[in-house]
């Protein structure tokens, strides 16, 4: 059984999750905007970077950041 996890650490894990796949594809906050915008989603890039560093976001707001980014797998 995997050790238990407090909310910060899971909190630290989606965030990098995010952020390396954000990073494997080149893809910057301005740019995830953008991106973001194409598929009808309204987030500037302060707002990104804001719940990005928090590691707090939906899981809407990260299966739409993949969407944009064109992320169709992820390994955990």
């Amino acid at each position: 059984m995997p050790k238990a996890q407090t909310d910060a650490e899971w909190s630290d894990r989606a965030k990098n999750l995010l952020r390396s796949e954000l990073k494997r594809k080149g893809v910057t906050y301005a740019q995830l905007s953008d991106l973001l915008d194409k598929i009808g989603v309204k987030e500037n890039e302060k707002n990104i970077a804001n719940k990005i560093s928090r590691g707090v976001f939906t899981m809407a707001f990260f299966l739409q950041c993949m969407a944009a980014i064109e992320v169709t797998e992820l390994r955990l």
